[in-house]
């Protein structure tokens, strides 16, 4: 075990690697991040701020020297990357499960090889792929989404006839895709789950999310479905980080399709958006539980205390100016977290706040009253 005192690394300084330097350093560890952007908002509360290239020899390198274990707050980091650090430093997640993360037909084989469910998909990496493609979907309306990057809502292209592919590749920069069939969802759930060093895994509550322009809105807990439904998405969370062999936090999104079947979507190899809530209502956040799984300690219990909902708040509500903050810091219910980022822009998640009540459809409607009067009007 790597105990207080020691000093953990973070790939990446956004605000996922933000709440995870909280957490870490309430818990008595250093931390050490390593992001680009001197402004970085991990960066900026983390004992040590390296300003260089994830890439860069020399910042890896320092990296390696002074953290006794390393984590990625993003999944986008170069796997050669990870494996180069995984030579003189304990890495978790490992490489070679982010790096089934990074491309969605990897993903996707992977799932399907295991017995999860996904829509049906195609790998399309060239033109001469869309015939193909088209039929192994059921010649119905699809999606095509770039195989690598791609996030809330980014590079992807609804397609209602094959004949709208060609163009759609193009548009999408002719690079490597997959094609998913389009599915009639009733709603969209996450679980958090956990593994630990020692194979132990947790789950927390399913979450049941609203999403708006690609972006998450909203998230409640616990999911306003059935408990078979929620002890069978658990499951299947838990059945994949065993099978991928992960040591670390990982979100695992799904569909709820109208016949009641669950289909799983995306993959985070990290702390998710829609686990934000386990900060207020967790006797173990997903951030602590990050801390645990990287230093080698035993999980925490994810015991949930009441109902909770989540809003995000995106650099939209800045339009006319600074946010109504007094509005909701006075509701007795609500917490507000902000993630320091000093330039907002549409879309860029700023922050979110937090409402607890005794029932999930109420903490819902306190949390989006309490978002609704932080806006302020032209």
């Amino acid at each position: 075990m790597i105990l207080p005192g020691a000093t953990l690394g973070v790939l990446g300084g956004g605000q996922l690697g933000r709440m995870f330097t909280v957490e870490a350093r309430r818990m008595g560890y250093r931390v050490v991040v390593l992001d680009p952007d001197p402004e970085a908002p991990a960066g900026q509360l983390a004992d040590h701020h390296i300003v260089r290239s994830w890439s860069d020899p020399e910042a890896l390198s320092e990296l390696a020297r002074t953290c006794d274990a390393v984590t990625i707050e993003f999944e986008n980091v170069p796997t050669d990357v990870l494996r180069a650090l995984a030579a003189h430093v304990p890495v978790r997640p490992r490489a070679d499960a982010v790096a089934t993360t990074q491309d969605r037909c990897e993903e996707k084989r992977f799932l399907n090889a295991i017995d999860v469910p996904t829509a049906a998909w195609a790998s399309v990496r060239g033109g001469e792929e869309i015939g193909e493609a088209w039929r192994t979907i059921g010649g119905a309306a699809g999606i095509l989404k770039t195989a690598r990057l791609g996030h809330n809502g980014t590079g992807q292209e609804f397609i209602a006839a094959k004949e709208e592919l060609p163009a759609a590749l193009v548009r999408l920069g002719n690079v490597p895709c997959i094609l998913e069939r389009r599915v009639a969802i009733e709603r969209e759930i996450a679980v958090m789950v956990a593994r630990g060093v020692d194979g132990t895994v947790t789950t927390w509550p399913v979450a049941e999310n609203v999403h708006r322009y690609g972006i998450l809105h909203t998230s409640v807990v616990p999911a306003m479905i059935s408990e078979e439904l929620a002890l069978e998405a658990r499951a299947l969370a838990e059945r994949i980080v065993e099978r991928l062999d992960y040591v670390g936090v990982m979100g695992v999104e799904c569909f709820v399709v109208d016949d009641g079947k669950l289909l799983v979507n995306e993959l985070a190899p990290r702390p998710h958006n829609s686990g934000h809530w386990t900060l207020d209502v967790s006797l173990t956040s997903q951030f602590e539980q990050q801390v645990r799984a990287l230093a080698g300690l035993p999980l925490g219990t994810t015991t949930t205390l009441a109902p909770v909902a989540m809003v995000n708040l995106l650099g939209d509500l800045w339009r006319n100016g600074e946010p109504h903050w007094e509005r909701a810091l006075t509701m007795p219910k609500v917490r507000v977290h902000l993630y320091g980022k000093h330039a907002p822009r549409p879309g860029r998640k700023m922050g979110h706040l937090t409402a607890v009540a005794e029932t999930p459809k109420l903490a819902l409607d306190t949390a989006v009253i309490a978002w609704s009067f932080l806006q302020r009007q032209p």
